[in-house]
């Protein structure tokens, strides 16, 4: 009995011990790499960073003459990145962080006379790796490519649900970008931007489906 006692109290001890080293190592750990919680998922910190450096006009400006058509005729499929629709002055070239001199943070162009679109990813600065200047409509070579159709807006599974997002994430984390200020078309327009945590009701149902099968041709 005496025997049994001592080892039950050393494998307390022992376990003892090795809970207070655990116990210290995570203590250790948070102190030293503080984590922000609002930096939830897909980089969900954005949204809060890009509703705070927004101006307020810019957060109620009208976008104007944009819908969605636009917003379509200038990517050659729903989610690939938009061809600059403007003149760019020769003085931009070798620096393209210089677009982010209206594109960071929006505000109304005299030239254009309307308010700019705020880029979804400003710490991404090489533009033009994306983002193209169009030189000419005519096709190098003719091809049978159809896009792949617009995802469906709404879809509510309740008709007092919130929507699902209809596309990917990467690269359009920051959802006040499109859904809020002189960047948003009417047809996908949100009046609620500063409930701030978008994806606490709304959540990615990525469909896309191709207007008809693509064959390249030999």
């Amino acid at each position: 009995m005496k025997r049994s006692k001592k080892r039950d109290r050393l494998v307390t001890g022992i376990a003892i011990i090795c809970f207070l080293g655990v116990w210290a190592v995570m203590v250790l750990t948070a102190s030293a790499a503080p984590v922000d919680l609002r930096d939830f998922d897909h980089q969900g910190k954005k949204i809060y960073d890009a509703h705070a450096a927004t101006p307020q006009p810019y957060m109620s400006a009208d976008s104007g003459d944009r819908n969605l058509a636009t917003y379509y005729g200038r990517r050659q499929y729903p989610g690939s990145p938009p061809i600059i629709p403007h003149e760019v002055d020769q003085t931009f070239d070798g620096d393209e962080s210089n677009c982010l001199s209206c594109h960071a943070k929006g505000g109304y162009s005299q030239e254009f006379d309307k308010f700019v679109p705020v880029t979804p990813h400003p710490e991404n600065t090489l533009c033009y790796q994306c983002h193209a200047k169009v030189t000419t409509k005519e096709k190098f070579v003719e091809t049978d490519w159809k896009s792949i159709r617009p995802p469906r807006l709404g879809r509510s599974f309740l008709g007092s649900s919130p929507p699902p997002i209809p596309h990917a994430l990467q690269l359009r984390e920051n959802c006040i970008a499109c859904h809020t200020g002189s960047g948003a078309v009417v047809e996908i327009r949100v009046d609620h931007s500063a409930r701030g945590n978008c994806r606490q009701c709304h959540v990615p149902a990525v469909q896309t489906t191709p207007v008809q099968e693509f064959v390249r041709k030999p």
